[in-house]
Protein backbone atom coordinates (compact mmCIF):
# COMPACT_ATOMS: atom_id res chain seq x y z
CA UNK A 1 0.00 0.00 0.00
CA UNK A 2 1.48 3.78 -1.17
CA UNK A 3 2.87 5.60 1.83
CA UNK A 4 0.25 8.74 0.85
CA UNK A 5 -2.88 7.20 1.90
CA UNK A 6 -1.93 7.56 5.58
CA UNK A 7 -3.26 10.38 7.32
CA UNK A 8 -0.20 12.38 8.32
CA UNK A 9 -1.55 15.77 8.80
CA UNK A 10 -0.34 19.10 7.53
CA UNK A 11 0.97 22.67 8.36
CA UNK A 12 -0.05 24.33 11.36
CA UNK A 13 -3.21 26.90 10.88
CA UNK A 14 -2.18 29.93 11.51
CA UNK A 15 -2.73 31.11 14.70
CA UNK A 16 -3.43 27.78 16.03
CA UNK A 17 0.39 27.64 16.84
CA UNK A 18 1.50 25.51 19.63
CA UNK A 19 4.29 25.91 22.16
CA UNK A 20 5.99 23.15 21.32
CA UNK A 21 9.38 23.88 23.57
CA UNK A 22 6.66 23.97 26.42
CA UNK A 23 5.32 20.93 25.92
CA UNK A 24 8.15 18.91 24.99
CA UNK A 25 9.24 19.75 28.69
CA UNK A 26 6.21 19.09 30.76
CA UNK A 27 6.19 15.60 28.29
CA UNK A 28 9.21 14.40 29.19
CA UNK A 29 9.10 15.11 32.62
CA UNK A 30 5.89 12.45 31.89
CA UNK A 31 7.21 10.08 29.75
CA UNK A 32 11.43 9.80 30.04
CA UNK A 33 11.72 7.52 27.36
CA UNK A 34 10.92 10.06 24.96
CA UNK A 35 13.93 11.01 23.17
CA UNK A 36 14.60 13.88 20.35
CA UNK A 37 12.63 17.24 19.24
CA UNK A 38 9.29 16.56 17.60
CA UNK A 39 8.24 17.27 14.57
CA UNK A 40 5.01 19.30 14.27
CA UNK A 41 1.81 18.81 11.98
CA UNK A 42 -1.98 19.43 12.89
CA UNK A 43 -5.03 17.41 11.33
CA UNK A 44 -7.50 19.51 9.29
CA UNK A 45 -10.37 17.74 10.11
CA UNK A 46 -12.40 18.08 13.04
CA UNK A 47 -14.32 21.94 13.75
CA UNK A 48 -13.42 22.28 17.42
CA UNK A 49 -10.71 20.27 19.60
CA UNK A 50 -7.44 21.40 17.76
CA UNK A 51 -5.65 17.87 16.81
CA UNK A 52 -1.59 18.02 16.69
CA UNK A 53 1.07 15.54 15.90
CA UNK A 54 4.15 15.30 17.66
CA UNK A 55 6.89 12.62 15.82
CA UNK A 56 9.18 12.28 17.86
CA UNK A 57 12.37 10.20 17.13
CA UNK A 58 11.27 7.63 19.35
CA UNK A 59 7.27 8.07 19.77
CA UNK A 60 4.44 9.28 17.45
CA UNK A 61 2.44 11.10 19.71
CA UNK A 62 -0.92 13.02 19.13
CA UNK A 63 -1.90 15.85 20.94
CA UNK A 64 -5.37 17.15 21.83
CA UNK A 65 -6.54 20.35 23.11
CA UNK A 66 -9.66 22.82 22.90
CA UNK A 67 -10.20 25.73 20.89
CA UNK A 68 -8.96 29.40 21.90
CA UNK A 69 -11.60 31.44 23.34
CA UNK A 70 -14.43 31.12 25.24
CA UNK A 71 -16.11 27.42 24.89
CA UNK A 72 -19.92 26.60 25.82
CA UNK A 73 -20.27 25.01 29.89
CA UNK A 74 -19.28 20.89 29.16
CA UNK A 75 -17.75 21.75 25.53
CA UNK A 76 -14.03 20.60 25.33
CA UNK A 77 -13.60 19.03 28.22
CA UNK A 78 -10.02 17.33 27.97
CA UNK A 79 -10.07 15.96 30.92
CA UNK A 80 -12.68 13.80 30.37
CA UNK A 81 -11.72 12.36 26.69
CA UNK A 82 -8.72 11.29 28.49
CA UNK A 83 -10.39 9.26 30.88
CA UNK A 84 -13.29 7.90 29.09
CA UNK A 85 -10.53 6.59 26.97
CA UNK A 86 -8.51 4.83 29.38
CA UNK A 87 -11.30 3.25 30.82
CA UNK A 88 -12.55 2.66 27.63
CA UNK A 89 -9.48 0.77 25.91
CA UNK A 90 -9.19 -2.07 27.92
CA UNK A 91 -12.30 -3.54 26.74
CA UNK A 92 -13.07 -1.61 23.32
CA UNK A 93 -9.33 -2.20 22.06
CA UNK A 94 -9.85 0.37 18.86
CA UNK A 95 -8.47 3.18 20.65
CA UNK A 96 -5.03 5.20 20.79
CA UNK A 97 -2.97 4.48 24.43
CA UNK A 98 -3.59 7.36 26.52
CA UNK A 99 0.21 9.33 27.57
CA UNK A 100 -0.38 11.85 29.53
CA UNK A 101 -3.10 15.01 30.58
CA UNK A 102 -2.48 18.46 31.42
CA UNK A 103 -4.82 20.44 33.21
CA UNK A 104 -2.13 22.84 33.89
CA UNK A 105 -3.07 25.96 31.28
CA UNK A 106 -0.11 27.47 31.89
CA UNK A 107 1.74 25.14 30.18
CA UNK A 108 0.37 26.22 26.88
CA UNK A 109 -2.81 28.34 27.66
CA UNK A 110 -5.63 25.00 27.78
CA UNK A 111 -5.54 22.19 29.05
CA UNK A 112 -4.19 19.30 26.93
CA UNK A 113 -3.62 15.29 26.28
CA UNK A 114 -1.00 13.47 24.22
CA UNK A 115 -1.83 9.90 22.77
CA UNK A 116 -0.59 7.22 20.75
CA UNK A 117 -0.53 8.22 17.02
CA UNK A 118 -3.01 5.05 15.48
CA UNK A 119 -1.03 5.13 11.43
CA UNK A 120 -3.79 4.48 9.05
CA UNK A 121 -5.96 5.35 6.59
CA UNK A 122 -8.77 7.70 7.48
CA UNK A 123 -11.82 8.20 4.79
CA UNK A 124 -12.86 11.62 4.75
CA UNK A 125 -15.26 12.67 1.58
CA UNK A 126 -13.16 10.97 -0.40
CA UNK A 127 -10.93 8.59 -0.44
CA UNK A 128 -7.31 9.02 -0.38
CA UNK A 129 -5.87 8.88 -3.86
CA UNK A 130 -3.64 5.57 -4.82
CA UNK A 131 -6.32 3.37 -2.96
CA UNK A 132 -8.56 1.67 -5.26
CA UNK A 133 -11.29 -0.13 -3.19
CA UNK A 134 -13.63 -2.67 -5.70
CA UNK A 135 -17.49 -2.29 -5.40
CA UNK A 136 -17.26 -5.68 -3.18
CA UNK A 137 -14.47 -4.28 -0.60
CA UNK A 138 -16.22 -1.72 -0.70
CA UNK A 139 -18.81 -3.56 0.74
CA UNK A 140 -17.16 -5.25 2.97
CA UNK A 141 -15.48 -1.44 4.49
CA UNK A 142 -18.79 -0.46 4.88
CA UNK A 143 -20.22 -3.82 7.14
CA UNK A 144 -16.69 -3.77 8.87
CA UNK A 145 -17.19 -0.06 10.35
CA UNK A 146 -21.04 -0.67 11.68
CA UNK A 147 -20.03 -3.89 13.13
CA UNK A 148 -17.49 -1.89 15.12
CA UNK A 149 -20.23 0.54 16.30
CA UNK A 150 -22.20 -3.01 17.51
CA UNK A 151 -18.93 -3.92 18.94
CA UNK A 152 -19.36 -0.30 20.82
CA UNK A 153 -22.61 -1.15 21.88
CA UNK A 154 -22.51 -4.50 23.42
CA UNK A 155 -19.64 -2.96 26.33
CA UNK A 156 -19.88 -3.60 29.67
CA UNK A 157 -19.99 -0.17 30.67
CA UNK A 158 -20.06 -1.41 34.14
CA UNK A 159 -17.49 -3.91 33.98
CA UNK A 160 -15.71 -1.33 33.10
CA UNK A 161 -16.10 1.58 35.65
CA UNK A 162 -17.51 3.53 33.03
CA UNK A 163 -21.05 4.20 35.45
CA UNK A 164 -20.24 8.25 35.91
CA UNK A 165 -20.15 8.83 32.02
CA UNK A 166 -23.75 9.75 31.80
CA UNK A 167 -27.10 10.27 33.45
CA UNK A 168 -27.94 6.50 31.92
CA UNK A 169 -31.74 5.54 31.75
CA UNK A 170 -33.92 8.52 30.08
CA UNK A 171 -31.75 9.13 27.70
CA UNK A 172 -34.41 9.64 24.95
CA UNK A 173 -36.64 11.83 26.66
CA UNK A 174 -33.51 14.25 27.52
CA UNK A 175 -31.76 14.46 23.96
CA UNK A 176 -35.75 15.44 22.62
CA UNK A 177 -36.66 18.20 25.35
CA UNK A 178 -32.60 19.47 24.85
CA UNK A 179 -32.05 19.42 20.90
CA UNK A 180 -35.89 21.47 20.80
CA UNK A 181 -35.23 23.63 23.63
CA UNK A 182 -31.42 24.48 21.76
CA UNK A 183 -33.13 25.15 18.82
CA UNK A 184 -35.73 27.59 20.28
CA UNK A 185 -32.47 29.31 21.55
CA UNK A 186 -30.71 29.45 18.55
CA UNK A 187 -33.91 30.09 15.87
CA UNK A 188 -33.25 33.41 13.92
CA UNK A 189 -35.98 34.67 11.53
CA UNK A 190 -34.92 32.86 8.03
CA UNK A 191 -35.56 29.30 9.36
CA UNK A 192 -38.67 27.21 10.07
CA UNK A 193 -40.13 27.03 13.35
CA UNK A 194 -39.83 23.04 13.37
CA UNK A 195 -42.77 23.07 15.58
CA UNK A 196 -44.47 19.97 13.70
CA UNK A 197 -41.18 18.19 14.47
CA UNK A 198 -40.50 18.60 17.45
CA UNK A 199 -44.32 18.24 18.47
CA UNK A 200 -44.51 14.55 16.75
CA UNK A 201 -40.60 13.81 18.34
CA UNK A 202 -42.25 14.54 21.77
CA UNK A 203 -45.36 12.84 21.59
CA UNK A 204 -43.58 9.42 20.06
CA UNK A 205 -40.20 9.61 22.08
CA UNK A 206 -39.93 5.93 23.28
CA UNK A 207 -38.45 4.45 26.83
CA UNK A 208 -34.66 3.53 25.74
CA UNK A 209 -34.56 0.22 24.62
CA UNK A 210 -30.72 -0.39 26.47
CA UNK A 211 -28.22 1.93 27.86
CA UNK A 212 -24.81 1.43 26.10
CA UNK A 213 -21.61 3.43 25.83
CA UNK A 214 -22.42 5.39 22.77
CA UNK A 215 -19.76 7.07 20.66
CA UNK A 216 -22.78 10.17 19.22
CA UNK A 217 -20.25 11.15 16.26
CA UNK A 218 -19.53 7.89 14.79
CA UNK A 219 -18.70 8.62 11.05
CA UNK A 220 -15.92 7.08 8.37
CA UNK A 221 -14.16 10.20 9.28
CA UNK A 222 -13.45 8.84 12.38
CA UNK A 223 -12.23 5.58 12.31
CA UNK A 224 -8.78 5.06 11.19
CA UNK A 225 -8.14 1.91 8.47
CA UNK A 226 -5.15 -0.50 8.38
CA UNK A 227 -3.22 0.75 5.70
CA UNK A 228 -2.79 -2.89 4.17
CA UNK A 229 -5.79 -4.15 4.94
CA UNK A 230 -8.34 -0.82 4.17
CA UNK A 231 -11.19 -3.10 4.78
CA UNK A 232 -9.99 -3.43 8.14
CA UNK A 233 -10.97 -1.09 11.45
CA UNK A 234 -8.10 -0.74 13.28
CA UNK A 235 -9.19 2.78 15.42
CA UNK A 236 -12.27 5.01 16.10
CA UNK A 237 -11.39 8.52 16.96
CA UNK A 238 -13.08 11.53 18.83
CA UNK A 239 -14.56 10.92 21.99
CA UNK A 240 -15.54 14.10 23.01
CA UNK A 241 -19.45 13.45 23.18
CA UNK A 242 -19.31 9.94 24.25
CA UNK A 243 -21.76 9.06 26.93
CA UNK A 244 -23.97 6.40 28.51
CA UNK A 245 -27.21 6.31 26.22
CA UNK A 246 -29.49 4.64 23.60
CA UNK A 247 -27.46 2.78 20.87
CA UNK A 248 -30.52 3.57 18.62
CA UNK A 249 -30.44 7.32 18.92
CA UNK A 250 -26.43 6.95 18.17
CA UNK A 251 -27.61 5.03 15.29
CA UNK A 252 -30.00 8.18 13.89
CA UNK A 253 -26.88 10.51 14.28
CA UNK A 254 -24.73 8.30 12.80
CA UNK A 255 -27.55 7.67 9.65
CA UNK A 256 -28.13 11.88 9.50
CA UNK A 257 -25.00 12.05 7.87
CA UNK A 258 -24.91 9.03 5.91
CA UNK A 259 -25.11 10.42 1.82
CA UNK A 260 -26.11 7.91 -0.40
CA UNK A 261 -25.64 8.14 -4.31
CA UNK A 262 -28.85 8.48 -4.79
CA UNK A 263 -29.37 11.63 -2.95
CA UNK A 264 -30.34 15.01 -4.28
CA UNK A 265 -28.00 17.44 -4.92
CA UNK A 266 -28.14 19.56 -1.94
CA UNK A 267 -27.64 16.76 0.38
CA UNK A 268 -24.58 15.34 -1.63
CA UNK A 269 -22.62 18.80 -0.92
CA UNK A 270 -23.13 18.05 2.78
CA UNK A 271 -21.37 14.90 2.36
CA UNK A 272 -18.54 14.61 4.13
CA UNK A 273 -18.05 10.65 4.15
CA UNK A 274 -17.44 8.23 1.42
CA UNK A 275 -20.79 6.63 1.79
CA UNK A 276 -22.15 7.23 -1.70
CA UNK A 277 -19.24 5.11 -3.27
CA UNK A 278 -20.44 1.89 -5.04
CA UNK A 279 -21.08 -1.24 -2.68
CA UNK A 280 -21.46 1.22 0.13
CA UNK A 281 -24.54 0.14 2.37
CA UNK A 282 -27.88 2.46 2.06
CA UNK A 283 -29.72 3.87 4.98
CA UNK A 284 -32.23 1.42 5.31
CA UNK A 285 -29.72 -1.84 4.46
CA UNK A 286 -27.58 0.00 7.61
CA UNK A 287 -30.59 0.19 9.78
CA UNK A 288 -31.44 -3.61 8.35
CA UNK A 289 -27.96 -5.00 9.27
CA UNK A 290 -27.16 -3.16 12.45
CA UNK A 291 -30.54 -4.27 14.04
CA UNK A 292 -29.97 -7.69 12.61
CA UNK A 293 -26.22 -7.52 14.18
CA UNK A 294 -27.29 -6.36 17.40
CA UNK A 295 -30.81 -8.36 17.81
CA UNK A 296 -32.03 -4.75 19.21
CA UNK A 297 -35.96 -4.51 17.62
CA UNK A 298 -37.67 -0.75 18.04
CA UNK A 299 -41.07 -0.63 17.82
CA UNK A 300 -40.53 2.66 15.64
CA UNK A 301 -37.23 2.92 13.58
CA UNK A 302 -38.43 6.39 12.01
CA UNK A 303 -38.38 8.38 15.31
CA UNK A 304 -34.73 7.39 15.50
CA UNK A 305 -34.10 8.96 12.11
CA UNK A 306 -36.20 12.01 12.90
CA UNK A 307 -34.49 12.44 16.11
CA UNK A 308 -30.72 12.29 14.03
CA UNK A 309 -32.20 14.63 11.21
CA UNK A 310 -33.44 17.34 13.76
CA UNK A 311 -30.53 16.94 15.83
CA UNK A 312 -28.03 17.52 13.07
CA UNK A 313 -30.53 20.53 11.92
CA UNK A 314 -30.11 22.19 15.41
CA UNK A 315 -26.20 21.91 15.04
CA UNK A 316 -26.13 23.41 12.03
CA UNK A 317 -28.50 26.07 13.60
CA UNK A 318 -26.55 26.86 16.35
CA UNK A 319 -23.52 27.40 14.06
CA UNK A 320 -25.22 29.62 11.66
CA UNK A 321 -26.63 31.74 14.41
CA UNK A 322 -23.23 32.60 15.34
CA UNK A 323 -22.79 33.51 12.09
CA UNK A 324 -26.11 35.58 11.33
CA UNK A 325 -25.21 37.37 14.43
CA UNK A 326 -21.56 38.14 13.54
CA UNK A 327 -19.70 36.45 16.26
CA UNK A 328 -17.80 34.08 13.28
CA UNK A 329 -17.37 35.62 9.79
CA UNK A 330 -16.33 32.22 8.31
CA UNK A 331 -18.55 32.29 4.99
CA UNK A 332 -18.93 28.90 5.04
CA UNK A 333 -21.72 29.24 7.14
CA UNK A 334 -23.30 31.48 5.66
CA UNK A 335 -26.02 29.21 3.70
CA UNK A 336 -26.61 26.98 6.85
CA UNK A 337 -30.20 28.17 7.45
CA UNK A 338 -30.83 26.63 3.73
CA UNK A 339 -29.58 23.49 5.41
CA UNK A 340 -31.94 23.56 8.53
CA UNK A 341 -34.80 24.40 5.98
CA UNK A 342 -33.80 21.18 3.84
CA UNK A 343 -33.51 18.85 7.17
CA UNK A 344 -36.93 20.68 7.88
CA UNK A 345 -38.37 19.26 4.85
CA UNK A 346 -36.60 15.65 5.22
CA UNK A 347 -38.03 15.24 8.88
CA UNK A 348 -41.78 16.19 7.92
CA UNK A 349 -41.61 14.13 4.92
CA UNK A 350 -40.74 11.01 7.07
CA UNK A 351 -43.07 11.82 9.83
CA UNK A 352 -45.35 11.93 6.82
CA UNK A 353 -44.32 8.45 5.32
CA UNK A 354 -44.27 6.43 8.57
CA UNK A 355 -48.17 7.46 8.99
Amino acid sequence: MSSNVIDVGGAVRHGEELDIAAVDRWLKQQVPAIQGQPEVTQYSGGASNWTYRLAYDSHDLILRRGPAGTKAKGAHDMGREYKVQSALKPVFTYLPDMLAFCDDESVIGAEFYVMTRLEGIIPRANMPRGLELTEATTRELCKSVVDKFVELHQVDYQAAGLESMGKGEGYCRRQIDGWSARYQKAKTWNVPNFKKVMGWLDKNCPADIATCVIHNDYRFDNVVLNPDNPTEVIGVLDWEMATLGDPLMDLGNTLAYWVQADDDFLIRGMRRQPTHLPGMLTRQQVVDYYLEKSGLQPENWTFYEVYGLFRLAVILQQIYYRYHHKQTDNPAFKNFWILVHYLNHRCKKLIKQAG
